[in-house]
């Protein structure tokens, strides 16, 4: 399942998510989005795991929880169109 994260900490790097997130499970990916030209986090990114109920625990808990300062937003990621 792939999972969004956003209202992230420009601080926060994909070690730091990929630690948190991998509480709940395995995770095979990790990716914070970049702003191409300044190189500066956009503040949100996705991670992927590939055990569903793991990832709907880890959305339910890590939904509004505090990271670095700021409130998640952690939910399903919508597919791309």
């Amino acid at each position: 399942m792939n999972i969004y994260f956003g209202n992230l900490s420009y601080k926060v790097r994909e070690n730091d998510l990929q630690a948190v997130v991998e509480e709940y499970g395995e995770v095979t990916s990790c990716k914070i989005i970049k702003d191409r030209e300044t190189r500066r986090s956009k503040g949100f990114g996705f991670v992927e795991m590939p055990d569903e109920d793991a990832a709907k625990k880890a959305i339910e808990e890590l939904n509004g929880a505090e990271f670095d300062g700021r409130a998640m937003v952690v939910k399903e990621a919508n597919p791309r169109a």
